[in-house]
């Protein structure tokens, strides 16, 4: 198994990067939070690794640190959610958020994620529960409702749930909590 690669970014698609690591280039499908470590191409990153082992195919995915990797292995144990769903799961939240929403019993937040409705959130929810240590302070609850508003402010205004998603994704992490300030950061995406 490949637990982890190093080397130079060659290629950054919209859901993978092409890493060259010892003059082999690697195809390594990503989540979001992998595209917050780099400046595109040329970049050197360190990435922890999972290989998806298929009959006709090979796909590895890299992951943040070992402790986003877990979660996404954790989430493939569950029935229904297989590497691509778990790859957008957190592409779309963010472990802190996934962590907290399961650990308050929230399988909303679940809906964010494209492909996933009410009733499968509800059954990763509760497959979940036990499973996902909380580790450390859940991320903060007015996070987490500013972000949502966000969100439901951009429907509102009639983008859809993904584009919604990738402009909520697309606020600086250091931005205030000030719903009219985050909605304007988001609105800024589109432009």
């Amino acid at each position: 198994m490949i637990a982890s690669i190093q080397g130079q970014v060659v290629h950054q698609g919209r859901d993978h990067l092409i890493v060259l690591v010892g003059g082999i280039g690697l195809r390594v499908m990503v989540p979001r939070t992998v595209f917050d470590l780099i400046d595109g191409p040329g970049h050197t990153i360190r990435l922890a690794t999972h290989l998806d082992v298929k009959e006709d195919s090979l796909t590895l995915y890299g992951f943040v640190d070992d402790a986003e990797r877990e979660l996404f292995e954790l989430l493939n144990t569950i029935s229904g959610v297989g590497p691509r769903l778990a790859l957008n799961i957190l592409s779309t939240l963010s472990a802190g958020q996934l962590r907290a929403s399961i650990a308050q019993g929230d399988s909303q937040i679940l809906t964010r994620v494209p492909g996933i409705g009410k009733k499968k959130a509800e059954k990763i929810a509760f497959d979940l529960k036990d499973k996902l240590p909380v580790t450390g302070p859940p991320e903060l609850a007015g996070l987490y409702d500013v972000d949502s508003d966000v969100l439901d402010a951009l429907v509102a205004l009639g983008y859809s749930i993904v584009e919604a998603q990738a402009a909520v994704q697309s606020i600086p992490r250091d931005a205030p909590d000030d719903l009219e300030e985050r909605v304007r950061l988001a609105l800024s995406y589109f432009t």
